[in-house]
């Protein structure tokens, strides 16, 4: 005898289904609807491509970059400076994130040390950084680190005060060691939000190694922005953006894959 699925069991896996593929059309629907909006505006209001370029032009202007390895080279550079920063900013502020969040006095003691310290434009400290560390990749790290810091501070700190008080008393019940309490109960239950905090950062990390670019320096996406600028070539800085866009989606989607990953028990 043919057995038929409850109403609601269909439902239940209909849902997740819509979802996937609303979310699979989404991407490239928002980009078909960018590229008509962004090619009417060209055809509207007829601007020389040295101000607006057609999305086909830039395009060309992608493929000759491309081609050419220059694109590749700058790329390489910004990559490794937001990288890099993001580590540095991550090891920094997962560690001290700990510390204060278990430690209040001290917490509220650097708090208007840390709110002070974002009122500073990163693009006006970039210059010093520079200064004292060169215009070598150094001062890049630094710069992305910067910029990344809080968010991932922040985050790293409401993560480990959600943590229900009773599942650390019950570990300490149970005999469990600050090492032991950190392993199973603290890490695996602040993953969830902490991992807010990592996407954040990867995003502002590519922002702090650009603007350090800006500043001063001969390769990566935001040096290249600066040359294409002065070379009237706007069909290469659309190609520096789209770049910087691209980095930032990917790092974001890598970040999402890793937190499915790591916190599978929390579906």
């Amino acid at each position: 005898m043919q057995q038929t699925l409850p109403m609601t069991t269909i439902t239940s896996r209909a849902k997740p289904l819509r979802r996937l593929e609303w979310s699979a059309l989404g991407l490239p629907v928002t980009l078909l609807a960018l590229l008509t909006l962004w090619q009417a505006g060209v055809t509207i209001s007829g601007y020389p491509a040295f101000i607006l370029p057609s999305p086909a032009l830039v395009a060309t202007r992608f493929g000759q970059a491309l081609s050419s390895g220059l694109l590749w080279q700058h790329t390489a550079a910004t990559l490794s400076a937001a990288l890099g920063g993001f580590a540095l900013a991550l090891l920094v502020a997962l560690v001290l994130g700990y510390i204060l969040a278990h430690i209040r006095w001290l917490e509220q003691a650097l708090a208007p040390v840390l709110a002070a310290s974002q009122a500073i434009p990163v693009v006006a400290v970039a210059p010093l950084i520079i200064l004292w560390f060169g215009a070598g990749l150094t001062s890049k790290i630094l710069v992305a680190a910067l910029i990344t810091f809080l968010p991932i501070l922040i985050n790293t700190i409401v993560a480990i005060r959600s943590i229900p008080r009773e599942l650390i008393e019950m570990a300490h019940i149970s005999g469990a060691n600050r090492r032991q309490l950190l392993r199973y109960v603290e890490v695996p239950l602040a993953l969830p939000v902490l991992f807010g905090g990592v996407r954040t950062g990867l995003a502002l990390a590519t922002t702090g190694a650009v603007v350090g670019e800006f500043v001063a320096g001969r390769t990566g996406l935001g040096a290249l922005i600066n040359i294409a600028r002065g070379l009237f070539d706007t069909p290469l800085i659309f190609v520096a953006l789209t770049t910087l866009a691209l980095i930032t989606l990917t790092l974001y989607v890598l970040a999402g894959l890793l937190e499915r990953l790591l916190v599978r028990w929390e579906a």
